[in-house]
Protein backbone atom coordinates (compact mmCIF):
# COMPACT_ATOMS: atom_id res chain seq x y z
CA UNK A 1 0.00 0.00 0.00
CA UNK A 2 3.02 2.01 0.34
CA UNK A 3 2.58 2.98 -3.71
CA UNK A 4 -0.66 4.47 -2.70
CA UNK A 5 0.32 7.30 -0.63
CA UNK A 6 2.04 8.92 -3.21
CA UNK A 7 -1.40 9.82 -4.99
CA UNK A 8 -3.08 13.01 -4.37
CA UNK A 9 -6.55 13.35 -2.58
CA UNK A 10 -8.21 13.12 -6.45
CA UNK A 11 -6.07 10.60 -7.92
CA UNK A 12 -7.42 8.28 -4.87
CA UNK A 13 -10.64 9.51 -5.83
CA UNK A 14 -10.62 8.38 -9.26
CA UNK A 15 -8.58 5.00 -7.89
CA UNK A 16 -11.84 4.61 -5.28
CA UNK A 17 -14.88 5.66 -6.84
CA UNK A 18 -16.31 2.46 -7.69
CA UNK A 19 -15.39 0.66 -4.24
CA UNK A 20 -18.90 -0.43 -2.64
CA UNK A 21 -18.40 1.89 0.37
CA UNK A 22 -17.80 4.85 -2.07
CA UNK A 23 -20.39 7.26 -2.04
CA UNK A 24 -19.88 7.09 -6.02
CA UNK A 25 -20.13 3.46 -6.48
CA UNK A 26 -23.79 3.53 -8.40
CA UNK A 27 -22.24 5.99 -11.18
CA UNK A 28 -21.97 4.55 -14.50
CA UNK A 29 -19.54 6.51 -15.69
CA UNK A 30 -16.53 8.55 -14.60
CA UNK A 31 -15.19 12.12 -16.71
CA UNK A 32 -11.52 12.89 -15.81
CA UNK A 33 -10.56 16.73 -17.95
CA UNK A 34 -8.08 18.99 -17.15
CA UNK A 35 -4.58 20.25 -17.72
CA UNK A 36 -1.89 18.57 -19.38
CA UNK A 37 0.66 16.79 -16.68
CA UNK A 38 -2.17 16.92 -14.07
CA UNK A 39 -2.40 13.25 -13.61
CA UNK A 40 -5.51 11.68 -15.08
CA UNK A 41 -4.49 9.09 -17.14
CA UNK A 42 -2.54 6.80 -14.71
CA UNK A 43 -4.72 6.56 -12.05
CA UNK A 44 -7.69 6.18 -14.43
CA UNK A 45 -6.28 3.25 -16.30
CA UNK A 46 -4.76 1.86 -13.15
CA UNK A 47 -7.97 2.07 -11.17
CA UNK A 48 -9.90 1.17 -14.85
CA UNK A 49 -8.14 -2.32 -14.23
CA UNK A 50 -8.33 -2.72 -10.63
CA UNK A 51 -12.06 -2.30 -11.09
CA UNK A 52 -12.56 -5.15 -13.91
CA UNK A 53 -10.28 -7.31 -11.97
CA UNK A 54 -12.29 -7.32 -8.70
CA UNK A 55 -15.77 -7.33 -10.75
CA UNK A 56 -15.19 -9.51 -13.58
CA UNK A 57 -13.55 -12.89 -14.65
CA UNK A 58 -13.34 -13.98 -18.55
CA UNK A 59 -14.23 -10.61 -19.93
CA UNK A 60 -13.49 -8.16 -22.87
CA UNK A 61 -12.76 -4.96 -21.87
CA UNK A 62 -11.73 -1.93 -24.09
CA UNK A 63 -8.76 0.79 -24.35
CA UNK A 64 -9.12 3.39 -26.58
CA UNK A 65 -6.76 6.00 -28.04
CA UNK A 66 -6.53 8.79 -30.74
CA UNK A 67 -4.38 6.31 -32.38
CA UNK A 68 -3.21 2.59 -31.42
CA UNK A 69 0.63 4.49 -31.41
CA UNK A 70 -0.47 6.98 -29.02
CA UNK A 71 -2.76 4.96 -27.03
CA UNK A 72 0.36 2.60 -26.21
CA UNK A 73 2.85 4.87 -25.42
CA UNK A 74 0.68 7.14 -23.21
CA UNK A 75 -1.49 4.25 -21.37
CA UNK A 76 -0.55 0.77 -22.26
CA UNK A 77 3.21 0.89 -21.50
CA UNK A 78 3.26 2.63 -18.11
CA UNK A 79 -0.20 0.55 -17.00
CA UNK A 80 1.75 -3.17 -17.95
CA UNK A 81 5.02 -1.43 -15.77
CA UNK A 82 3.00 -0.41 -13.14
CA UNK A 83 0.59 -3.67 -13.04
CA UNK A 84 3.36 -5.71 -13.14
CA UNK A 85 5.00 -3.98 -10.09
CA UNK A 86 1.70 -4.45 -8.31
CA UNK A 87 1.63 -8.17 -8.41
CA UNK A 88 -0.71 -8.25 -11.80
CA UNK A 89 0.23 -10.51 -14.85
CA UNK A 90 -0.11 -8.48 -18.02
CA UNK A 91 0.67 -9.87 -21.58
CA UNK A 92 0.47 -7.66 -24.53
CA UNK A 93 -0.15 -9.44 -27.93
CA UNK A 94 0.44 -7.03 -30.47
CA UNK A 95 -0.03 -8.95 -33.56
CA UNK A 96 -3.97 -9.45 -32.12
CA UNK A 97 -3.75 -5.90 -30.27
CA UNK A 98 -5.34 -7.14 -26.95
CA UNK A 99 -3.93 -7.06 -23.49
CA UNK A 100 -4.49 -10.44 -21.27
CA UNK A 101 -4.16 -8.86 -17.31
CA UNK A 102 -4.20 -11.58 -14.80
CA UNK A 103 -4.94 -11.03 -11.10
CA UNK A 104 -4.54 -14.19 -9.22
CA UNK A 105 -7.35 -16.70 -10.17
CA UNK A 106 -8.92 -14.34 -12.52
CA UNK A 107 -8.53 -12.79 -16.09
CA UNK A 108 -9.24 -10.43 -18.64
CA UNK A 109 -8.61 -9.27 -21.73
CA UNK A 110 -8.63 -5.87 -22.83
CA UNK A 111 -8.73 -4.69 -26.44
CA UNK A 112 -7.11 -1.65 -28.21
CA UNK A 113 -8.39 0.62 -30.69
CA UNK A 114 -7.96 3.78 -32.07
CA UNK A 115 -10.63 6.28 -33.14
CA UNK A 116 -8.87 8.28 -35.31
CA UNK A 117 -12.22 9.33 -38.00
CA UNK A 118 -15.93 8.40 -38.51
CA UNK A 119 -14.50 5.20 -40.26
CA UNK A 120 -12.81 3.56 -37.25
CA UNK A 121 -16.52 2.80 -35.44
CA UNK A 122 -16.81 0.26 -37.58
CA UNK A 123 -13.61 -1.98 -35.96
CA UNK A 124 -15.30 -2.08 -33.05
CA UNK A 125 -18.57 -3.20 -34.00
CA UNK A 126 -19.42 -6.72 -33.09
CA UNK A 127 -17.55 -7.12 -29.67
CA UNK A 128 -19.53 -7.30 -26.78
CA UNK A 129 -17.76 -5.44 -23.36
CA UNK A 130 -17.58 -4.74 -19.83
CA UNK A 131 -16.38 -1.82 -19.78
CA UNK A 132 -14.01 0.62 -21.64
CA UNK A 133 -11.73 3.47 -21.30
CA UNK A 134 -11.60 6.04 -23.78
CA UNK A 135 -8.01 7.95 -23.01
CA UNK A 136 -8.39 11.45 -25.09
CA UNK A 137 -11.93 11.29 -26.07
CA UNK A 138 -12.09 14.67 -27.16
CA UNK A 139 -9.67 13.97 -30.51
CA UNK A 140 -12.21 11.31 -31.30
CA UNK A 141 -15.14 11.20 -33.52
CA UNK A 142 -18.64 11.05 -31.93
CA UNK A 143 -19.86 7.97 -34.03
CA UNK A 144 -16.76 5.53 -33.05
CA UNK A 145 -17.47 6.98 -29.20
CA UNK A 146 -20.69 5.99 -29.50
CA UNK A 147 -20.83 2.75 -31.08
CA UNK A 148 -18.25 1.47 -28.61
CA UNK A 149 -20.16 2.56 -25.70
CA UNK A 150 -23.08 0.60 -27.40
CA UNK A 151 -21.07 -2.58 -26.66
CA UNK A 152 -20.70 -2.31 -23.44
CA UNK A 153 -23.70 -4.70 -22.29
CA UNK A 154 -22.76 -6.87 -19.85
CA UNK A 155 -24.52 -5.96 -16.38
CA UNK A 156 -22.30 -3.64 -14.66
CA UNK A 157 -20.66 -2.06 -16.93
CA UNK A 158 -19.13 1.12 -16.84
CA UNK A 159 -17.58 4.25 -19.01
CA UNK A 160 -14.20 6.14 -18.46
CA UNK A 161 -13.48 9.35 -20.08
CA UNK A 162 -10.34 10.97 -19.95
CA UNK A 163 -9.33 14.34 -21.67
CA UNK A 164 -7.66 17.37 -22.12
CA UNK A 165 -10.24 20.12 -23.07
CA UNK A 166 -11.24 21.52 -26.40
CA UNK A 167 -13.21 24.35 -27.50
CA UNK A 168 -16.35 24.91 -25.17
CA UNK A 169 -18.90 23.54 -27.88
CA UNK A 170 -17.15 20.15 -28.67
CA UNK A 171 -19.96 17.07 -28.31
CA UNK A 172 -18.15 15.51 -25.76
CA UNK A 173 -17.99 18.44 -23.06
CA UNK A 174 -21.73 19.43 -24.48
CA UNK A 175 -23.29 16.16 -24.08
CA UNK A 176 -20.86 14.29 -20.94
CA UNK A 177 -19.69 17.12 -19.11
CA UNK A 178 -22.29 19.70 -19.09
CA UNK A 179 -24.85 16.79 -19.00
CA UNK A 180 -22.52 14.36 -15.94
CA UNK A 181 -25.50 14.18 -13.35
CA UNK A 182 -28.11 13.41 -16.04
CA UNK A 183 -25.39 10.71 -17.62
CA UNK A 184 -24.65 9.35 -14.00
CA UNK A 185 -21.35 10.19 -14.19
CA UNK A 186 -18.80 11.25 -11.64
CA UNK A 187 -17.23 14.29 -13.18
CA UNK A 188 -13.18 15.25 -11.79
CA UNK A 189 -11.43 18.65 -13.03
CA UNK A 190 -7.86 17.84 -13.04
CA UNK A 191 -5.04 20.89 -12.41
CA UNK A 192 -1.35 20.68 -12.48
CA UNK A 193 -1.61 20.28 -8.48
CA UNK A 194 -3.00 17.34 -8.21
CA UNK A 195 -0.20 15.58 -10.20
CA UNK A 196 2.21 14.90 -7.09
CA UNK A 197 5.28 13.82 -9.13
CA UNK A 198 5.77 17.29 -10.55
CA UNK A 199 8.07 19.19 -8.53
CA UNK A 200 7.21 23.15 -8.32
CA UNK A 201 9.94 23.61 -10.68
CA UNK A 202 8.72 21.33 -13.43
CA UNK A 203 5.02 23.14 -12.57
CA UNK A 204 6.99 26.48 -13.17
CA UNK A 205 8.11 25.51 -16.44
CA UNK A 206 4.96 24.21 -17.92
CA UNK A 207 2.88 27.29 -16.34
CA UNK A 208 5.66 29.53 -18.33
CA UNK A 209 5.38 27.22 -21.87
CA UNK A 210 1.84 28.78 -22.57
CA UNK A 211 0.20 32.16 -23.06
CA UNK A 212 -3.38 33.11 -23.85
CA UNK A 213 -5.76 30.94 -25.18
CA UNK A 214 -3.25 27.56 -24.95
CA UNK A 215 -2.50 28.67 -20.95
CA UNK A 216 -6.38 28.47 -20.65
CA UNK A 217 -6.29 24.99 -22.04
CA UNK A 218 -3.16 23.03 -21.06
CA UNK A 219 -2.34 24.94 -17.91
CA UNK A 220 -5.82 25.75 -16.45
CA UNK A 221 -7.57 23.27 -17.69
CA UNK A 222 -10.72 25.25 -19.49
CA UNK A 223 -12.67 24.47 -22.46
CA UNK A 224 -11.70 27.69 -24.13
CA UNK A 225 -11.88 29.15 -27.62
CA UNK A 226 -8.40 29.59 -29.93
CA UNK A 227 -7.10 32.65 -29.81
CA UNK A 228 -8.10 34.97 -33.10
CA UNK A 229 -11.56 33.85 -33.63
CA UNK A 230 -13.47 35.68 -35.81
CA UNK A 231 -16.38 35.97 -33.82
CA UNK A 232 -15.78 36.59 -30.35
CA UNK A 233 -19.07 38.16 -29.58
CA UNK A 234 -20.99 34.19 -30.41
CA UNK A 235 -22.27 33.17 -27.11
CA UNK A 236 -24.11 30.22 -26.95
CA UNK A 237 -26.18 31.46 -23.86
CA UNK A 238 -27.30 34.56 -26.02
CA UNK A 239 -27.77 33.22 -29.54
CA UNK A 240 -28.34 29.75 -29.19
CA UNK A 241 -31.95 28.39 -27.97
CA UNK A 242 -35.39 27.10 -29.29
CA UNK A 243 -38.31 29.74 -30.89
CA UNK A 244 -41.50 28.77 -30.90
CA UNK A 245 -43.02 30.91 -33.18
CA UNK A 246 -44.04 31.99 -36.96
CA UNK A 247 -42.46 33.95 -38.96
CA UNK A 248 -42.84 35.70 -41.70
CA UNK A 249 -40.39 34.46 -44.65
CA UNK A 250 -37.97 31.80 -44.92
CA UNK A 251 -34.43 31.28 -46.86
CA UNK A 252 -31.66 29.32 -47.75
CA UNK A 253 -28.48 29.73 -47.87
CA UNK A 254 -25.79 27.56 -49.38
CA UNK A 255 -22.37 26.76 -49.46
CA UNK A 256 -21.21 24.34 -51.85
CA UNK A 257 -18.50 22.20 -51.46
CA UNK A 258 -17.38 19.14 -53.66
CA UNK A 259 -14.64 17.84 -51.25
CA UNK A 260 -15.35 20.47 -48.90
CA UNK A 261 -18.09 20.32 -47.20
CA UNK A 262 -21.63 21.75 -48.04
CA UNK A 263 -23.31 23.24 -46.15
CA UNK A 264 -26.92 24.71 -45.89
CA UNK A 265 -29.31 26.37 -43.36
CA UNK A 266 -32.58 27.05 -43.25
CA UNK A 267 -33.97 30.67 -42.09
CA UNK A 268 -36.73 32.25 -40.34
CA UNK A 269 -37.44 36.08 -40.08
CA UNK A 270 -39.21 38.44 -38.17
CA UNK A 271 -37.47 41.16 -36.24
CA UNK A 272 -34.03 38.85 -36.08
CA UNK A 273 -33.25 35.70 -38.17
CA UNK A 274 -33.54 32.65 -36.87
CA UNK A 275 -31.64 29.66 -38.24
CA UNK A 276 -33.99 26.59 -37.89
CA UNK A 277 -31.83 23.87 -38.83
CA UNK A 278 -29.04 22.66 -40.90
CA UNK A 279 -27.64 20.21 -43.47
CA UNK A 280 -23.96 20.09 -43.13
CA UNK A 281 -22.39 16.83 -45.30
CA UNK A 282 -18.35 16.39 -45.53
CA UNK A 283 -17.26 14.01 -48.57
CA UNK A 284 -14.11 13.42 -46.57
CA UNK A 285 -15.45 12.20 -43.10
CA UNK A 286 -18.09 9.87 -45.07
CA UNK A 287 -15.92 8.93 -47.64
CA UNK A 288 -18.00 9.47 -50.95
CA UNK A 289 -18.89 12.04 -52.83
CA UNK A 290 -22.62 13.68 -53.18
CA UNK A 291 -23.89 14.67 -56.91
CA UNK A 292 -25.54 17.87 -57.36
CA UNK A 293 -28.75 15.69 -57.87
CA UNK A 294 -28.42 13.88 -54.31
CA UNK A 295 -27.16 17.63 -52.39
CA UNK A 296 -30.75 19.35 -54.07
CA UNK A 297 -32.94 16.25 -52.47
CA UNK A 298 -31.07 17.44 -49.40
CA UNK A 299 -32.19 20.51 -50.27
CA UNK A 300 -35.94 19.70 -51.10
CA UNK A 301 -35.93 18.11 -47.91
CA UNK A 302 -34.51 20.61 -45.37
CA UNK A 303 -37.17 22.99 -47.26
CA UNK A 304 -40.08 20.59 -46.65
CA UNK A 305 -43.02 21.88 -44.58
CA UNK A 306 -41.76 25.59 -45.55
CA UNK A 307 -42.80 28.11 -48.30
CA UNK A 308 -39.14 29.16 -49.13
CA UNK A 309 -38.45 33.00 -50.79
CA UNK A 310 -35.28 32.24 -52.09
CA UNK A 311 -32.22 29.58 -52.02
CA UNK A 312 -28.71 31.83 -51.41
CA UNK A 313 -26.01 29.74 -53.11
CA UNK A 314 -21.89 30.44 -53.12
CA UNK A 315 -21.95 32.09 -56.73
CA UNK A 316 -18.96 29.86 -57.89
CA UNK A 317 -21.27 26.78 -57.30
CA UNK A 318 -22.16 27.42 -61.46
CA UNK A 319 -23.31 23.70 -61.72
CA UNK A 320 -25.34 23.44 -58.70
CA UNK A 321 -27.17 26.86 -59.19
CA UNK A 322 -28.22 25.29 -62.93
CA UNK A 323 -29.01 22.27 -60.95
CA UNK A 324 -31.52 24.10 -58.76
CA UNK A 325 -32.90 26.19 -61.54
CA UNK A 326 -33.68 23.23 -63.59
CA UNK A 327 -35.87 21.79 -60.86
CA UNK A 328 -37.57 25.30 -61.20
CA UNK A 329 -39.39 24.91 -57.51
CA UNK A 330 -37.26 27.39 -55.96
CA UNK A 331 -36.13 30.77 -56.78
CA UNK A 332 -32.13 30.92 -56.67
CA UNK A 333 -29.62 33.85 -56.15
CA UNK A 334 -25.94 34.04 -56.51
CA UNK A 335 -24.62 35.02 -53.10
CA UNK A 336 -22.84 38.43 -52.28
CA UNK A 337 -19.09 37.23 -51.53
CA UNK A 338 -17.19 39.99 -49.80
CA UNK A 339 -15.46 38.15 -47.39
CA UNK A 340 -14.09 40.75 -45.02
CA UNK A 341 -17.61 43.02 -45.50
CA UNK A 342 -19.65 39.75 -45.09
CA UNK A 343 -17.95 39.16 -41.59
CA UNK A 344 -18.42 43.01 -40.35
CA UNK A 345 -22.19 42.58 -41.04
CA UNK A 346 -22.34 39.19 -39.35
CA UNK A 347 -20.33 40.60 -36.58
CA UNK A 348 -23.00 43.58 -36.32
CA UNK A 349 -25.67 41.52 -36.46
CA UNK A 350 -24.65 39.01 -33.45
CA UNK A 351 -23.94 42.15 -31.29
CA UNK A 352 -27.35 43.27 -31.98
CA UNK A 353 -28.92 39.42 -31.54
CA UNK A 354 -30.17 39.95 -34.53
CA UNK A 355 -28.97 36.32 -35.53
CA UNK A 356 -30.29 33.23 -33.58
CA UNK A 357 -29.80 29.41 -33.85
CA UNK A 358 -31.13 25.95 -33.20
CA UNK A 359 -29.53 23.76 -30.88
CA UNK A 360 -29.57 21.34 -33.72
CA UNK A 361 -27.20 23.48 -35.63
CA UNK A 362 -24.58 21.56 -34.40
CA UNK A 363 -22.31 22.27 -37.04
CA UNK A 364 -22.53 26.01 -36.70
CA UNK A 365 -21.99 25.93 -33.25
CA UNK A 366 -19.26 23.86 -33.22
CA UNK A 367 -18.15 26.21 -36.55
CA UNK A 368 -18.07 29.46 -34.58
CA UNK A 369 -15.89 28.33 -31.73
CA UNK A 370 -12.96 27.53 -34.12
CA UNK A 371 -13.46 29.98 -37.47
CA UNK A 372 -9.87 32.15 -36.74
CA UNK A 373 -8.39 35.18 -38.85
CA UNK A 374 -4.31 33.62 -39.90
CA UNK A 375 -1.95 34.49 -38.16
CA UNK A 376 0.89 36.57 -38.98
CA UNK A 377 -0.98 37.79 -42.12
CA UNK A 378 0.00 41.39 -43.31
CA UNK A 379 -3.99 41.53 -44.77
CA UNK A 380 -6.72 40.23 -42.43
CA UNK A 381 -7.55 36.95 -43.81
CA UNK A 382 -9.73 34.10 -42.10
CA UNK A 383 -8.52 30.69 -42.50
CA UNK A 384 -9.78 28.30 -45.30
CA UNK A 385 -11.30 25.61 -42.28
CA UNK A 386 -13.57 25.27 -40.23
CA UNK A 387 -16.09 27.80 -42.35
CA UNK A 388 -18.54 26.10 -44.35
CA UNK A 389 -21.31 27.08 -42.37
CA UNK A 390 -19.31 30.31 -41.53
CA UNK A 391 -19.70 30.99 -45.07
CA UNK A 392 -23.51 30.30 -45.88
CA UNK A 393 -24.49 32.20 -42.96
CA UNK A 394 -22.52 35.00 -44.37
CA UNK A 395 -24.25 34.77 -47.72
CA UNK A 396 -27.25 35.01 -45.97
CA UNK A 397 -26.71 38.27 -44.21
CA UNK A 398 -25.11 39.96 -47.17
CA UNK A 399 -27.18 39.01 -49.57
CA UNK A 400 -31.31 38.88 -47.73
CA UNK A 401 -30.71 40.17 -44.11
CA UNK A 402 -28.58 42.80 -45.01
CA UNK A 403 -30.65 43.67 -48.26
CA UNK A 404 -34.14 43.59 -45.89
CA UNK A 405 -32.93 45.37 -43.03
CA UNK A 406 -31.97 48.68 -46.02
CA UNK A 407 -35.23 48.35 -47.02
CA UNK A 408 -36.89 48.41 -43.82
CA UNK A 409 -35.51 51.90 -43.26
CA UNK A 410 -35.77 53.34 -46.41
CA UNK A 411 -39.64 52.64 -45.78
CA UNK A 412 -39.41 53.57 -42.28
CA UNK A 413 -37.62 56.81 -43.36
CA UNK A 414 -40.41 57.36 -46.07
CA UNK A 415 -43.53 57.21 -43.81
CA UNK A 416 -41.89 59.78 -41.17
Amino acid sequence: MNKFQAFSPKQMKVLTWWCPNSPYCHYDAIICDGAVRSGKTVCMSLSFVFWASIYFNQQNFALCGKTLTSLKRNVVTPLVQLANSLGFQCSLVLSRNYLEIQYGDRSNRFYLFGGKDESSAALIQGVTLAGILFDEVALMPRSFVEQALARCSVEGSKFWFNCNPEYPFHWFYLEWIQKAEEKHALYLHFQMEDNPSLSPQMLKRYQSLYSGAFYDRFVLGKWTSQSGIVYPMFQYEIHVGLQERSFSSYYISCDYGITNPTSMGLWGCCEYAYRIKEYYYDSRKEQFRRTDEEHYQQLEKLAEGYSIQAVVVDPSASSFIECIRRHGKFQVIPAINQVNTGISLVSDCLLKRQLLFSPQCKDTIREFSIYCWEENSKQDRVKKENDHAMDDIRYFVSTIWNRQQDSFFVYSAARN
